[in-house]
């Protein structure tokens, strides 16, 4: 049977909720990755309806907000540790990355949010034509 806590205790479990630690971060962390002409992240949100999922892209800013529902305060709690409530978390994306084709999906707790890296930022090759007329109409490099 779990027992209740005291106050100060709980004081500084929520603090660590709100602020998060170096060890664990609060509320909504994220792993994110490049995976060859695709740049991946993941964001762990455990009991939060897909419904109350928000993507917006403004410039190079990618905003993610979820909300977990609150409890239900007819119910007596013993215990209350996971947050509650709307979560805001902010991507700073880079020029080389095709925010008009950003693509996302929730599964088992987690946002997956891909974004293609832009066809102007892709290497490619450029024809060198020869101006001297020496039989070579173009010379790739």
């Amino acid at each position: 049977m779990l027992m209740r806590t005291d106050p100060f205790r709980d004081i500084d479990r929520f603090t660590q909720q709100v602020l998060g630690t170096m060890a664990r971060p609060a509320v909504m962390p994220l792993d994110a990755w490049r995976e060859g002409d695709r740049f991946v992240a993941e964001f762990d949100l455990p009991g939060v309806d897909a419904d109350s999922i928000d993507l917006d892209v403004e410039r190079n800013v990618l905003t993610v907000r979820a909300e977990r529902p609150e409890v239900d305060r007819d119910k007596e709690f013993v215990s209350t540790e996971r947050p509650r409530g709307v979560f805001t978390r902010r991507l700073f994306l880079g020029d080389t990355l095709d925010t008009d084709r950003i693509e996302a999906q929730y599964r088992g707790g987690v946002l997956r949010v891909t974004i293609p890296v832009a066809e102007k930022a892709k290497p490619r090759k450029i024809s060198v034509i020869d101006a001297e007329g020496n039989g070579q109409a173009a010379i790739e490099k």
